[in-house]
């Protein structure tokens, strides 16, 4: 396998391509503009693929709900207020079980905000940012290694899941250049019998959110659920960095994990022994694998380019057990690892612990 150095934008138009996408709509929106750009060349390229620039996000995300209806593997992309108009359009294709794969490249807000990189768009992917109760898988990348497997890892779960799954990353990581290796994708393992191609001889097949009957749509409810807690079981991701002798933690995801180990490099140097814990999977969130880590440390940070969202699942997991302090640069801010580093010794003493903590 060789190495090639792309942009980050690029690195996932190439995985999905080669985990096997065939369709991808979308609309244009700084700062994930390549990936749109990247699709309609490649997709010339592919038998059978499809690249449509749609009259709008709306239009985009309703697309790749027929697309995937249809069989196809499909694909979405666009920033934080496309992905507000494409709201609807997720929790119909949760409700109606089908598998796509959704790309975020979070920028500045709320509202129209600027083009750069944050991470305000947390509550949105991991709340459900749509209506009713349904949720989707998400994975936080923060390399171009892991833009490139962790797309070609969501269109593997969407399947298996019959699910959309969404990649948060931010305008930082779409812009950014990096050596990358394209790993052999799997086989695509997807059953004929949830493909719409028309019934045939055999008996209708039915795709549907519309349930009018309460009872019934209780009991779809619930079916929903039972396979959201099989997901919580099983598809938890995350990564240790330089804990195994720490005293304090540092819990942050993409970009800011990458500061986050900068920091920790500083602080190291400064007699700190500060490590990471990074959660992967954004949902389901790696609550009790954070929960065994505070059973030994007693001191938690967590970073977010935002005023704290994910500090909220941070404090659920670990229930008390541990004191929990924040720091977060919201709007666009990227802040360098040597201010997270200082911002670390003003709020840790090494006989009080985290000052300021919840």
């Amino acid at each position: 396998m060789n190495k090639v150095l792309m942009q980050g934008n690029k690195i996932i138009g190439e995985a999905a391509i080669r985990a096997g996408c065939r369709f991808y709509a979308g609309y244009p929106i700084t700062p994930q503009n390549e990936i749109p750009e990247y699709m309609s060349e490649r997709l010339r390229q592919e038998e059978g693929g499809v690249f449509i620039q749609s009259e709008s996000e709306v239009a985009a995300i309703h697309m790749v709900i027929g697309a995937s209806a249809a069989g196809a593997r499909a694909m979405t992309s666009s920033s934080s207020p496309g992905i507000s108009l494409k709201q609807e359009g997720i929790s119909s294709m949760a409700a109606c079980e089908l598998p796509a794969v959704i790309i975020n490249m979070m920028r500045g807000g709320p509202g129209l905000g600027n083009i750069s990189a944050a991470q305000g768009d947390y509550f949105q992917a991991t709340k459900g940012g749509g209506h009713g109760d349904y949720r989707i898988i998400v994975l936080g990348p923060d390399s171009a290694q892991e833009l490139a497997d962790l797309t070609m890892e969501a269109f593997d779960l969407a399947d298996r899941y019959r699910t959309p799954v969404m990649i948060l990353a931010d305008g930082m990581m779409g812009q950014m250049m990096e050596p990358v290796i394209f790993k052999t994708p799997k086989p695509r393992d997807y059953p004929e019998s949830f493909i719409m191609k028309g019934a045939g001889a055999g008996k209708s097949k039915i795709i549907r959110g519309l349930i009018l009957d309460p009872l019934d749509m209780e009991e779809h409810n619930w079916t929903l659920d039972r396979k959201y807690q099989v997901i919580a079981q099983n598809e938890t991701r995350h990564e240790l960095y330089k804990a195994d002798d720490a005293e304090l933690i540092l819990v942050a995801y993409g970009t800011g994990a990458r500061i986050a180990k900068g920091a920790i490099k500083r602080l190291r140097d400064l007699g700190l022994r500060a490590g990471l814990f990074r959660p992967i999977t954004l949902w389901p969130f790696p609550t009790n694998e954070l929960r065994d880590l505070a059973k030994k440390i007693e001191n938690f940070l967590v970073f977010e380019m935002s005023t704290g969202k994910m500090v909220e699942d941070v404090r659920l997991a670990i229930q008390g057990r541990a004191r929990i302090g924040f720091h977060g640069r919201p709007g666009g801010v990227v802040p360098t690892p040597v201010e997270l580093a200082n911002v670390v010794m003003r709020k840790y003493d090494r006989k009080e612990g985290i000052i300021d903590h919840y």
